[in-house]
């Protein structure tokens, strides 16, 4: 087995319920030399491993200054993800990473940030505007904007409203379907774009969620002229060995777990929309 295939034992630190089939892991090397050797970048992700049930990719939600824990937060959607909801404080599990290439946040410095996230696509680029809030000197305005299918499937309601207590923060929330008690909008995501002030050469979009959503977003800021070099997507694909080695996630020449799981649409532009590709 290679180096870069073996997992590592992490402890569980902490954990929290988000919502009945959503939770949260606090993890921490067991080894405290690797662990303060630990490096990442928002947007990259671990794989988690259970020994006799698999291992499942999960992008990293800590600061990566922080370097004393390492958060994840997972959706049950399998044996794997089912299981990892079962692990408590004080169990073990192996992890190995981090891997891919993560978000821009060099390239982004000294535009605004326009963060599109769809569903749980909102737990990849939540890392992105925890790192960009802390950094606020880094970057211009951020405008969050946030879409969920049904009000209900809306998770971390207190830090979206902590976000907007920020300055030259906004947040924008809308659902597919809302509730006689849902704080938004109902429709698509790009319902906010011609209210947001959007400077298409100083501006730089960053994404994730389901393509479809995507793929709306790309088009419009296509037709604003913001350079396809400034629009960001994270990926989703069957990522299984997250070195580039097994070819389930790849997506033309590129493999999403080695190159990505964030391109930029210069890079997707020849693949985009070719089913099978």
């Amino acid at each position: 087995m290679s180096y870069a295939l073996t997992p590592f034992e992490a402890e569980v630190i902490e954990r929290h319920d988000e919502t009945p089939d959503l939770f949260s892991l606090q993890l921490r090397l067991t080894d405290a030399t690797r662990q303060a050797q630990y490096r990442f970048v928002p947007g990259q992700f671990n794989m988690l491993y259970l020994p006799g049930m698999g291992e499942v990719p999960i992008s990293i939600v800590s600061d990566p200054e922080d370097r004393h824990v390492i958060n994840h937060t997972i959706r049950k959607v399998g044996s794997v993800t089912d299981n990892l909801g079962k692990l408590q404080v004080g169990d073990r599990l192996g992890l190995r990473g981090p891997y891919g290439r993560g978000w821009p946040i060099d390239a982004a410095e000294g535009t605004d940030l326009v963060v599109v996230t769809g569903g749980l696509g909102c737990a990849p680029s939540v890392s992105f505007i925890e790192y960009a809030l802390r950094r606020q000197s880094r970057y211009g305005h951020i405008h969050i904007i946030q879409g969920v299918k049904h009000a209900h499937d809306f998770i971390w309601r207190e830090r979206y409203e902590l976000w907007r207590t920020y300055p030259d923060v906004d947040v924008w929330l809308t659902a597919d379907t809302g509730d006689t008690l849902w704080p938004g909008k109902v429709g698509p995501v790009t319902q906010f774009f011609d209210q947001l002030s959007i400077a298409p050469q100083r501006t730089s979009v960053i994404m994730c969620g389901p393509e479809g959503m995507m793929n709306a977003v790309v088009r419009d800021m296509r037709q604003r002229n913001v350079p396809d070099t400034q629009i960001w997507l994270s990926m989703e694909r069957n990522m299984h060995c997250a070195i580039g080695s097994c070819g389930r996630c790849q997506l033309g020449a590129k493999f999403v777990c080695r190159d990505g799981p964030v391109f930029n649409f210069a890079e997707l532009a020849p693949y985009w929309g070719h089913k099978g590709v």
